[in-house]
């Protein structure tokens, strides 16, 4: 097969927040590339890891769905472990789950920050954790992290959401390192502004400011993300650990 080097027939994958926006296209490029994928996301949204795992079933793939909310780090664990006793193992890891706020500095509160950082940053590393020792314990794995350009780049009103993503690629490396011999690869991905659920409410003023900062002139689509982390999980990434691998139109190059 030519993209054999890009295939990933006969491994598992777990993907937190796997059901809408990036993480639904991970999802889905994962099954189309051989992997059996487990969807995991909050109870609230349980209908669309539903629908995403028969939408998989109906295309060919493998797909089973799991509720998991990353900031219940007691849960990771045991969910983890029984993915990989229901699907014969743990192989690939994606970090997705992620939320944001828009809050002027001066008007963030604790809650906010709280909210942000215990599912973006510590959320990431308590999963990244529970992957690493079945993985370790099965010869190596891949550990994928959503970052975010915004991690080598800013905008205002994103204080909590910006220190998250840094701190994601800050642990990525430190990740890379500790479990590169271990068989463990560890990276980061970076998208830029890319059109999901998230940015729905985006306003016209924001839509056009955005634009006008955009060398490609709009915002990514979420497939344009999800072959990143096809290739990161794949044979042909064997030799790339501690990177962040920047997916943004070219936002950061100017």
């Amino acid at each position: 097969m030519a993209d054999d080097g890009f295939r990933l027939d006969g491994k598992v994958a777990l993907v937190t927040g796997g059901s809408q926006g990036i993480g639904k296209a991970i999802s889905l490029a994962l099954a189309r590339a051989g992997a059996t994928v487990a969807v995991t996301n909050i109870a609230a949204v349980q209908a669309d890891v539903k629908a995403l795992c028969g939408e998989i079933a109906s295309a060919g793939g493998k797909a089973s769905g799991y509720e998991l909310d990353v900031t219940e780090t007691r849960t990771i664990g045991p969910m983890f472990d029984r993915i990989a006793s229901d699907l014969g193992g743990l192989d690939i890891l994606v970090n997705n789950a992620g939320v944001r706020v828009k809050v002027e500095s001066l008007d963030l509160t604790e809650q906010d920050w709280d909210f942000v950082l215990n599912v973006n940053l510590k959320g990431t590393f308590f999963c990244a954790q529970a992957a690493a020792r079945l993985m370790l314990g099965a010869g190596g794995g891949r550990i994928i992290n959503v970052a975010s350009q915004l991690a080598v780049s800013s905008s205002p009103a994103r204080a909590p959401y910006i220190a998250s993503k840094g701190g994601i690629v800050a642990l990525t490396q430190t990740l890379a390192l500790e479990w590169v011999n271990g068989g463990i690869t560890v990276n980061a991905i970076g998208p830029g502004p890319t059109a999901t659920p998230l940015t729905a409410d985006s306003t016209p003023e924001n839509e056009a400011t955005l634009l006008a900062r955009s060398p490609i002139g709009r915002r990514l689509e979420p497939d344009e993300v999800a072959g990143a982390v096809v290739f990161l999980a794949g044979p042909s990434a064997g030799a790339i650990t501690g990177h962040h691998l920047l997916i943004d139109g070219g936002w950061t190059a100017g």
